[in-house]
């Protein structure tokens, strides 16, 4: 596992992006295409920024995937994932996308876990870009996360921590406005990628990165079974690193 520590979440988020660029444009390289992953949250404001002004990109030959929505929200909903990847994101490329799957978590969820889970055994992901949930997160896999399973997307409940979380970064009103369920990409398929990028500022992680980074592997902290991955890089500020004993 790789750690780079920068000092501010700019930084982070041009250093985590510039990585990812490189990757995909090797995978265009090698076999004419490349398929990503994308994240979400607030975690991810500053690394999607700098990954839609990388270079020499052709877009139109990547497909990418998301990780996670809310069971029952609207793509009209101003929480919404799929909102979010198309205003911050997708509509902003240079290029079209070659496709982009986006998790609907508004009817029938274990079907949508079954299309996409069809889709992506067809494209294995080259690059996935993620981040660290403030109880210690991937994706929408609250502790204790299940390693075991076989599916690509999982119905989830979320826990309060994690509620708490997306009520604290703005996105709901109040905390009985959260959903308490989502579509999610289970912890296997997230480690089937090629490489991670995991992007994490903000000192409100950085009791999460130190369990994910320094701690046993184990469900009750989902993000430590990055330490078995063998191709993934912790991008951290100084915030989010804080507590680590072994400072990068």
């Amino acid at each position: 596992m790789k750690v780079v520590v920068s000092k501010n979440k700019q930084e982070l988020g041009k250093k985590a992006a510039e990585h990812g660029a490189d990757l995909i444009r090797k995978a265009i390289r090698k076999k004419g295409s490349a398929n990503i992953i994308v994240a979400t949250g607030a975690s991810q404001f500053e690394m999607l920024s700098s990954l839609i002004t990388q270079p020499e990109i052709a877009w139109n030959k990547v497909t990418g995937f998301h990780l996670d929505e809310y069971v029952g929200m609207p793509i009209t909903h101003g929480a919404s994932f799929r909102k979010y990847l198309w205003e911050r994101f997708i509509s902003k490329l240079p290029l079209p996308m070659a496709a982009f799957h986006y998790v609907n978590g508004e009817k029938e969820p274990e079907k949508e876990c079954e299309r996409l889970g069809k889709l992506i055994a067809k494209h294995p992901i080259d690059v996935a870009f993620i981040g660290i949930g403030e109880n210690a997160h991937i994706a929408f896999n609250d502790p204790p996360a299940d390693f075991q399973t076989s599916k690509a997307y999982l119905v989830v409940d979320l826990d309060e921590p994690c509620r708490k979380q997306q009520l604290g970064e703005g996105w709901f009103p109040s905390l009985s406005a959260v959903p308490k369920r989502a579509i999610s990409m289970s912890p296997g398929q997230i480690m089937k990628s090629a490489a991670i990028i995991c992007s994490v500022p903000d000192q409100r992680k950085a009791k999460a990165v130190q369990g994910s980074l320094e701690g046993k592997i184990t469900p009750m902290v989902p993000s430590s079974i990055l330490q078995r991955h063998k191709n993934c890089a912790i991008y951290l500020d100084r915030d989010s690193a804080s507590l680590l004993s072994k400072k990068p």
